[in-house]
């Protein structure tokens, strides 16, 4: 009876072994991240990881075990295969999930999450996105695990059969359910991390202020699985902070019944053609008249010289498709929720260019690269754009990355359209070159290296196609009655700030910049706090709209406007206002960052859990 709890401790001991295993992996291969932890830090990773890692390992060890067990009653040869095949898959798939992460937290600075499925369900993009280099580390990775995973079985799981029980009576038989309800019970009770009130929970883990030592603590698996949940928004529900709906409801209502009439127009006139430029990724740290970072944008400074820029501006989200929607419907996200990739809701949600359809103006979105990703281009086709181009309409012959064309022939193409159209316009593009791989061609501004030297190489040939694209249209009549618009999509790694559990990752540019800005308004900053949500009332403000079917988007020239900006940050939140900002992880139940003072703490962090709530509550209506 005592020979199965034996296989137990060893398959237990076997997944904890690889675990700790891919810790040392991951932290070698991202040596230079850890600048900041000290030895002994990174050895409490191997201690605090344990309740986890048991949790996990008794996941993955129930239906070997099932066959394992069944060995010690039967001489029947299948069992053992089974019990070989299903340990093997419970490998393979572990390894792909901690190849995926080690090659993946390069780019994304966090543990590998629901994210993923995004781009799995598109897998040409992964393979675009993705770098040589990455490809060639992942393989490696997994080859390496899989190799070390498969000889360690081997070891701890020798190619003779258990030991036969003796069975003199068929009752004894009886033990075999028994045992395995005992072991099953355990697996459930390690699962759950106790008999303690309150589930187990990546908290367990946690135990550091550095996120790469918590990243190197936290099971990736468990993190994984636990993401997948959020991901089907099948837990959701607890995550949301509990708060009198009623009164929440009336703060939010409140927020949005300001004052809404002002004389604050900064436009000439209200019809002006509009040009949307979605920036890739462009962080506002990485901006010289934005951020610490000086050097790699002088193009754009220049234009927000002469332009309307806002400085305190927050992304609601980390994700392209999101960025998108957020800018062009008004509308904030949920933690671990895509909405483009959910056409039941969104189609619910208004859009900018149905607004100005109704004023005659024809609308184009263009993206250089493949717009099935987070079905960006189904939510603009959805919202009835009139136009809506991707790769696929550019010609073959250009010169291209990875992952699209070169920013350079997006503005050209992006000019060509524009030629074409007689009537006013709303014109989007999308670009792409500040996107791993960055395999853009060499700008010919400053050269940067150390921390994110790729990426601010790349936004340094960016900037320089942006200088040129605005040089090119004022050559074109229609400039003149033409209004720029600069948003990025979303924030990025910086030098300095590549924590996404800061709020500063998600501080993004906004700047409105062209002829039909009244002088007096050319060279402003505007350092209000708000969102790219809020952007959609802004504009249709200033030509004299109504902005009204955008609940959540505030006009950020009101001078009566509230200063709040809500966003998602990887399973969890943030909260930024004029008196400072906080991030906080829902699961782990902890503060990522807070620039408040106590007392305004408390007072925002409340605040903040009604606009969720309230923002759950309607989402879940769409």
């Amino acid at each position: 009876m005592l020979r199965p709890f034996r296989d137990v401790f060893k398959l237990l001991l076997f997944w904890i072994v690889c675990f700790d295993i891919h810790r040392i992996i991951f932290s070698v291969h991202h040596w230079s991240k850890m600048k900041d932890v000290s030895f002994g830090e990174w050895l409490l990773s191997f201690i605090y990881s344990f309740r986890l890692d048991l949790a996990t390992a008794a996941g993955l060890s129930a239906v070997p075990f099932l066959f394992r067990l069944i060995q010690y009653y039967s001489s029947w040869v299948w069992w053992r295969r089974l019990f070989k095949i299903t340990l093997i898959a419970s490998i393979a798939f572990l390894v792909l999930v901690q190849a995926g992460e080690i090659v993946a937290y390069g780019e994304w600075n966090h543990k590998l999450t629901s994210r993923v499925f995004m781009h799995l369900s598109h897998p040409d993009e992964v393979a675009r996105t993705a770098n040589y280099s990455m490809i060639f580390w992942y393989i490696l990775y997994a080859l390496v695990q899989l190799s070390i995973y498969i000889f360690l079985s081997g070891i701890f799981f020798k190619k003779k059969n258990p030991e036969l029980a003796t069975i003199r009576h068929s009752f004894e038989w009886a033990a075999l359910p028994v045992t395995y309800a005992i072991v099953g019970f355990l697996f459930f009770i390690f699962l759950r991390g106790g008999f303690q009130p309150v589930p187990l929970n990546i908290n367990a883990s946690s135990y550091s202020n550095k996120a790469i030592a918590n990243d190197i603590s936290i099971n990736s698996l468990y993190f994984f699985g636990k993401s997948y949940l959020l991901y089907n928004r099948s837990e959701i529900d607890a995550f949301i902070p509990k708060v009198d709906k009623t009164l929440a409801r009336k703060t939010v209502e409140k927020w949005y019944s300001y004052p809404k009439e002002h004389s604050n127009y900064f436009l000439e006139n209200n019809r002006p053609n509009v040009v949307f430029i979605v920036l890739e990724g462009w962080s506002a740290e990485a901006i010289g008249s934005l951020g610490p970072n000086k050097g790699a944008t002088p193009n754009f400074d220049k234009l927000a010289k002469n332009g309307v820029l806002f400085t305190n501006i927050y992304a609601t989200s980390t994700t392209s498709e999101i960025g998108n929607s957020s800018i062009f419907s008004g509308h904030y996200t949920l933690p671990e929720v895509s909405i483009t990739m959910q056409p039941e809701k969104y189609r619910k949600l208004h859009c900018l260019n149905e607004d100005m359809e109704a004023w005659g103006y024809h609308s184009s979105y263009i993206f250089s690269g493949d717009l099935k990703y987070g079905n960006i281009g189904g939510y603009f086709m959805d919202h009835g754009f009139d136009v809506v181009k991707d790769e696929t309409d550019f010609p073959s012959d250009l010169p291209r990355g990875k992952l699209n064309f070169y920013d350079r022939d997006l503005y050209r193409f992006l000019i060509r359209e524009i030629n074409e159209n007689k009537k006013p316009f709303l014109q989007c593009a999308f670009t792409g070159s500040t996107h791993a791989p960055y395999d853009q061609p060499k700008g010919k501004g400053k050269y940067f290296s150390g921390e994110e030297a790729d990426f601010m190489n790349s936004l340094v040939y960016a900037d320089e196609c942006l200088g040129e694209f605005i040089r090119h249209c004022k050559k074109n009549p229609w400039y003149k009655n033409t209004l720029f618009v600069f948003v990025a999509d979303h924030g990025h790694p910086a030098p300095g700030i590549s924590d996404p559990g800061k709020g500063k990752f998600y501080h993004i540019p906004l700047l409105f910049y062209g002829e039909p800005i009244k002088k007096a308004y050319r060279g402003k900053r505007m350092n209000v706090v708000g969102s790219q949500a809020d952007i959609v009332a802004t504009l249709i403000y200033q030509m004299k709209g109504n902005p009204g079917r955008y609940p959540y988007s505030k006009d950020l020239m009101n001078p009566k406007v509230p200063q709040f900006a809500f966003h998602a940050i990887i399973r969890g939140y943030g909260w930024a206002t004029n008196r400072g900002n906080f991030t906080y992880y829902m699961e782990q139940k902890i503060v990522g960052d807070n620039t408040f003072s106590p007392k305004d703490f408390k007072r925002e962090q409340l605040n903040c859990s009604y606009f969720l709530n309230t923002l759950y509550e309607d989402y879940k209506k769409l």
